[in-house]
Protein backbone atom coordinates (compact mmCIF):
# COMPACT_ATOMS: atom_id res chain seq x y z
CA UNK A 1 0.00 0.00 0.00
CA UNK A 2 1.06 3.49 -0.76
CA UNK A 3 1.36 6.57 1.26
CA UNK A 4 -0.99 8.12 -0.83
CA UNK A 5 -3.70 5.14 -0.68
CA UNK A 6 -2.96 5.04 3.05
CA UNK A 7 -6.66 5.83 4.07
CA UNK A 8 -8.30 4.49 0.89
CA UNK A 9 -10.37 1.05 1.18
CA UNK A 10 -10.47 -0.78 -1.63
CA UNK A 11 -9.74 -3.44 -3.51
CA UNK A 12 -6.86 -5.78 -4.09
CA UNK A 13 -5.75 -7.29 -7.57
CA UNK A 14 -5.70 -11.27 -7.36
CA UNK A 15 -8.52 -11.36 -5.18
CA UNK A 16 -12.26 -10.76 -5.10
CA UNK A 17 -14.08 -7.68 -4.09
CA UNK A 18 -15.17 -7.40 -0.79
CA UNK A 19 -12.12 -9.77 0.45
CA UNK A 20 -9.65 -7.16 -1.36
CA UNK A 21 -11.59 -4.51 0.28
CA UNK A 22 -11.43 -7.01 3.78
CA UNK A 23 -7.58 -7.04 3.13
CA UNK A 24 -7.22 -3.33 2.69
CA UNK A 25 -8.37 -2.71 6.21
CA UNK A 26 -6.24 -5.11 7.35
CA UNK A 27 -3.32 -3.80 5.97
CA UNK A 28 -3.84 -0.55 7.53
CA UNK A 29 -4.08 -1.96 10.68
CA UNK A 30 -1.30 -3.74 10.08
CA UNK A 31 0.44 -0.97 9.12
CA UNK A 32 -0.62 1.15 12.08
CA UNK A 33 0.19 -1.33 14.72
CA UNK A 34 3.83 -2.00 13.34
CA UNK A 35 3.86 2.04 13.43
CA UNK A 36 2.93 2.02 16.90
CA UNK A 37 5.87 -0.70 18.08
CA UNK A 38 8.32 1.09 15.80
CA UNK A 39 11.80 1.55 17.10
CA UNK A 40 11.12 -0.18 20.54
CA UNK A 41 14.10 -1.90 22.24
CA UNK A 42 13.56 -5.36 23.86
CA UNK A 43 12.71 -3.54 27.38
CA UNK A 44 10.11 -1.06 26.44
CA UNK A 45 8.91 -4.37 24.63
CA UNK A 46 9.01 -6.23 27.71
CA UNK A 47 7.49 -3.48 29.71
CA UNK A 48 4.41 -4.00 31.56
CA UNK A 49 2.57 -0.94 33.38
CA UNK A 50 3.36 -1.59 37.49
CA UNK A 51 4.68 -5.17 36.48
CA UNK A 52 0.96 -6.16 35.41
CA UNK A 53 -0.81 -6.45 32.48
CA UNK A 54 0.12 -7.15 28.68
CA UNK A 55 3.45 -6.09 27.87
CA UNK A 56 3.77 -5.19 24.23
CA UNK A 57 5.78 -7.45 22.81
CA UNK A 58 3.20 -10.41 24.27
CA UNK A 59 0.53 -8.02 22.49
CA UNK A 60 2.50 -8.46 19.18
CA UNK A 61 2.40 -12.29 19.68
CA UNK A 62 -0.79 -12.45 20.25
CA UNK A 63 -1.50 -10.23 17.63
CA UNK A 64 -0.18 -13.12 15.28
CA UNK A 65 -0.92 -15.90 17.18
CA UNK A 66 -4.69 -14.63 17.07
CA UNK A 67 -4.66 -14.84 13.17
CA UNK A 68 -3.05 -17.64 12.66
CA UNK A 69 -5.91 -19.73 15.05
CA UNK A 70 -8.76 -18.18 12.55
CA UNK A 71 -6.53 -19.71 10.14
CA UNK A 72 -7.52 -22.40 11.15
CA UNK A 73 -10.94 -21.96 11.83
CA UNK A 74 -11.64 -20.41 8.59
CA UNK A 75 -9.76 -21.95 5.73
CA UNK A 76 -9.93 -25.69 7.32
CA UNK A 77 -13.08 -24.86 9.25
CA UNK A 78 -11.52 -27.09 12.43
CA UNK A 79 -10.78 -26.19 16.08
CA UNK A 80 -6.67 -26.26 16.49
CA UNK A 81 -4.69 -29.77 17.22
CA UNK A 82 -3.71 -30.16 20.43
CA UNK A 83 0.03 -29.71 18.74
CA UNK A 84 -0.97 -26.52 17.41
CA UNK A 85 -2.88 -25.13 20.18
CA UNK A 86 0.57 -25.96 22.36
CA UNK A 87 2.54 -23.48 20.11
CA UNK A 88 -0.13 -20.60 19.62
CA UNK A 89 -2.14 -20.88 22.52
CA UNK A 90 0.26 -19.10 25.06
CA UNK A 91 -0.25 -16.73 22.25
CA UNK A 92 -3.32 -16.39 22.16
CA UNK A 93 -4.71 -16.22 25.77
CA UNK A 94 -2.28 -14.14 26.85
CA UNK A 95 -2.06 -13.24 31.07
CA UNK A 96 1.23 -14.64 33.58
CA UNK A 97 2.03 -17.86 31.34
CA UNK A 98 2.63 -15.96 28.38
CA UNK A 99 4.85 -13.26 29.91
CA UNK A 100 7.07 -15.62 31.15
CA UNK A 101 7.28 -17.13 27.81
CA UNK A 102 7.50 -14.52 25.71
CA UNK A 103 10.21 -12.05 26.96
CA UNK A 104 13.59 -11.12 25.65
CA UNK A 105 12.80 -11.00 22.03
CA UNK A 106 14.05 -8.27 19.64
CA UNK A 107 11.19 -6.38 17.20
CA UNK A 108 12.93 -7.66 14.46
CA UNK A 109 11.23 -11.36 15.89
CA UNK A 110 7.23 -10.21 16.32
CA UNK A 111 7.41 -8.07 13.02
CA UNK A 112 9.06 -11.27 11.28
CA UNK A 113 6.16 -13.53 13.08
CA UNK A 114 3.34 -10.72 12.10
CA UNK A 115 4.82 -10.99 8.48
CA UNK A 116 4.64 -14.83 7.95
CA UNK A 117 1.46 -15.45 9.28
CA UNK A 118 0.05 -12.48 7.17
CA UNK A 119 2.21 -14.01 4.28
CA UNK A 120 0.17 -16.94 4.77
CA UNK A 121 -3.25 -15.33 5.66
CA UNK A 122 -3.02 -13.38 2.16
CA UNK A 123 -1.84 -16.63 0.16
CA UNK A 124 -5.48 -18.44 1.67
CA UNK A 125 -7.95 -15.63 1.03
CA UNK A 126 -6.67 -16.23 -2.61
CA UNK A 127 -8.74 -19.20 -2.97
CA UNK A 128 -11.37 -17.91 -1.55
CA UNK A 129 -14.61 -15.70 -3.69
CA UNK A 130 -16.79 -13.27 -2.06
CA UNK A 131 -19.27 -15.99 -1.11
CA UNK A 132 -17.35 -17.65 1.26
CA UNK A 133 -17.31 -14.38 3.34
CA UNK A 134 -21.37 -14.99 4.15
CA UNK A 135 -20.55 -18.60 5.14
CA UNK A 136 -21.52 -19.35 8.87
CA UNK A 137 -19.17 -21.19 11.16
CA UNK A 138 -19.71 -21.76 15.37
CA UNK A 139 -17.43 -19.22 16.57
CA UNK A 140 -17.77 -20.31 19.93
CA UNK A 141 -19.96 -23.55 21.98
CA UNK A 142 -22.79 -20.90 21.94
CA UNK A 143 -22.41 -18.24 18.80
CA UNK A 144 -22.31 -18.44 15.38
CA UNK A 145 -20.85 -16.25 13.01
CA UNK A 146 -20.01 -15.43 9.16
CA UNK A 147 -16.13 -15.30 7.77
CA UNK A 148 -16.48 -11.81 7.34
CA UNK A 149 -17.50 -11.18 10.48
CA UNK A 150 -14.27 -13.64 12.00
CA UNK A 151 -11.88 -11.94 10.03
CA UNK A 152 -13.21 -8.34 10.74
CA UNK A 153 -12.68 -9.95 14.57
CA UNK A 154 -9.38 -10.37 13.65
CA UNK A 155 -8.31 -6.91 12.57
CA UNK A 156 -10.98 -5.47 15.28
CA UNK A 157 -8.79 -7.32 18.17
CA UNK A 158 -5.73 -6.01 16.28
CA UNK A 159 -6.90 -2.61 16.84
CA UNK A 160 -7.99 -2.75 20.47
CA UNK A 161 -4.51 -3.78 20.94
CA UNK A 162 -3.01 -1.34 19.00
CA UNK A 163 -4.43 1.01 21.29
CA UNK A 164 -2.61 -0.48 24.23
CA UNK A 165 0.84 -0.89 22.63
CA UNK A 166 -0.22 3.28 22.31
CA UNK A 167 -1.28 3.39 25.79
CA UNK A 168 2.04 1.60 27.27
CA UNK A 169 4.49 3.49 25.30
CA UNK A 170 2.95 6.47 26.33
CA UNK A 171 3.12 5.94 29.89
CA UNK A 172 6.63 4.72 29.64
CA UNK A 173 7.59 8.13 27.91
CA UNK A 174 5.87 9.72 31.20
CA UNK A 175 8.08 7.45 33.74
CA UNK A 176 11.00 8.57 31.79
CA UNK A 177 10.48 12.49 32.59
CA UNK A 178 9.67 11.44 36.56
Amino acid sequence: MSEEQRYMISGKTGYSPSIGRLLSMMEYTRRTTLEAAEGLSVEELDYRINGKGNSIGCLLYHIASVEEIYQIFTFENREPSQDEWQKLGVGVELGEKTHKVIKGRELHFYKEKLLETRKRTLELFKHKEDRWLDEISPLNPVDQANYYFCWFHVFEDELNHRGQIRLIRNHQKKGEGS
